[in-house]
């Protein structure tokens, strides 16, 4: 009987701190969302690496993937792999600059194919997440926090999600997302500004500009 009741003493224990750490981890959460949603717009520089131990892919192999986006509440323009995304917060506009054609959709990107999309950052762990606080580690002299984000659909293509937080600022450092493929994908937030002066037209889309220049738009 006194084992029993020790058993579940430790277990009541457990139960108890791991629900801290993770509403501890909800709240970092959500002070960085907050802190980061309050600014008039952002800016947002990056880069991107991928990797796969089971693959010989290894980070490092293959340059970074760069690219750029400026967000205002719901709406963005974002730079990426030599196009451009514009989303005026009802249609998204891709322009694909090597084909000169545009595609114009309703909405903005859904979240069906798992992938944490650059203008998701300070969304994208409201719903589908557990949260756990990871490690504190000192990255060039800045003291950054792990949170660990895992999915709470069993059939998800993301094993976890790992943002890692500057401590002092309360802004995203980095995103790691390991997929069930053992794919890694690192997102590293090379350069940030806020408050940024855009003239009213930033994310519209210049529908004549790309008639001129010959593009399709579909």
């Amino acid at each position: 009987m006194k084992k029993i009741t020790v058993l579940f003493f430790s277990l009541f224990i457990t139960t108890i701190t791991f629900s801290q750490n993770s509403e501890k981890a909800k709240l970092l959460l959500d002070e960085v969302s907050n802190k980061m949603g309050a600014y008039k717009n952002m800016y947002l520089n990056f880069s991107q690496t991928l990797s796969n131990e089971a693959a010989g892919i290894k980070e490092g192999d293959e340059p970074p993937i760069r690219g750029e986006i400026t967000l205002q509440g719901e709406k963005y323009q974002l730079n990426y792999l030599g196009n451009k995304f514009i989303f005026d917060g009802v249609k998204l506009y891709v322009i694909n600059n090597d084909e000169k054609e545009v595609s114009i959709t309703n909405g903005d990107f859904g979240d069906d194919d798992g992938f944490i999309y650059p203008s998701k950052l300070l969304t994208f762990y409201q719903e589908g997440y557990n949260f756990e606080m990871g490690v504190l580690k000192n990255l060039q002299g800045r003291n950054i926090q792990f949170v660990t984000l895992n999915p709470i659909d069993s059939n998800s293509d993301i094993i976890k999600v790992e943002l890692a937080i500057d401590a002092k600022t309360k802004h995203i450092y980095k995103l790691i997302q390991t997929g069930t493929n053992g794919s890694k994908t690192t997102f590293k937030i090379t350069a940030f500004k806020s408050n940024k002066t855009l003239n009213s037209s930033f994310f519209s889309f210049d529908r004549e500009k790309y008639k001129k220049l010959k593009f399709s738009i579909d």
